[in-house]
């Protein structure tokens, strides 16, 4: 049972993302050589929140103080690799520019913003689910002791959920910084900050009132990307393989 327990919550943490890899970045060595950058940054932005949370001796205990500046520090490494990207820019399009036998792979800016958020949502969700993945594999039983026996399950849809989060974040992000459009970075920063305060629904096992909000708020956050990619109405009604009229 535990073993069920284990590949079905790992497939919905980790089965969309795998098939958007697989789709949208597999087929780039540019896209994976971004993703795994951007692996790095989420990576170096823990590193410093850890830093700070062991300086600050007073606030250890406080779980906010932590969420709050290990967000804030997550969009300020993401706003150092967005700087470092657009300066890497044309250097990246010119070794693209000839692929395998003398294929043209070209890439995009969007496409590259994709890629970035996407990277640092496999990260998180890899970091915020391991280790509720080796304990789901046992011994025991979920619920012995008078813990929920939701507790599993509920990891990997808000695990799934950062990790889209991440990659409309990146997308909406990039666009608002070339833009220059502040309310834009500001819904980011806010959005990111209200999700990873409704985990703290989850120490009372109040699964549903973490789960819920953060949903709507993904897609939201997800029609707002869609809308910085060009996406309109019309193109999506084009997309769609029926009519919805």
């Amino acid at each position: 049972m535990t073993l069920i327990e284990f590949c079905g919550c790992a497939l919905i943490a980790f089965g969309p993302p795998m098939t958007m890899f697989c789709l949208t970045v597999a087929n780039n060595p540019i896209y994976i050589i971004i993703m795994i950058s951007s692996c790095f940054f989420w990576l170096c932005a823990l590193l410093t929140s850890s830093f700070l949370w062991a300086i600050v001796v007073p606030l250890k205990e406080t779980l906010a103080f932590g969420v709050i500046f290990s967000v804030l520090i997550q969009e300020i490494f993401r706003y150092l690799f967005y700087y470092i990207l657009k300066k890497a820019q044309t250097g990246l399009q010119k070794v693209s520019e000839v692929g395998n036998k003398g294929s043209i792979q070209s890439i995009r800016w969007l496409s590259l913003s994709y890629v970035s958020g996407f990277g640092f949502g496999i990260m998180s969700g890899a970091f915020s689910l391991v280790n509720v993945l080796a304990d789901a594999t046992g011994p025991g039983t979920v619920g012995l002791y008078g813990d929920s026996p939701k507790f599993f399950i509920s990891s990997a849809f808000i695990t799934l959920t950062f990790i889209l989060l991440h990659t409309f974040w990146g997308i909406i992000f990039f666009d608002s910084c070339d833009k220059g459009c502040k309310y834009r970075i500001a819904y980011v920063i806010l959005s990111h900050l209200t999700v990873s305060s409704l985990t703290f629904f989850n120490q009372l096992q109040f699964y549903l009132a973490s789960l819920i909000p953060c949903y709507l708020i993904t897609i939201i956050t997800g029609v707002i990307a869609y809308q910085c990619s060009g996406g309109t109405l019309k193109s999506l009604k084009e997309c769609l393989p029926f009519s919805l009229g």
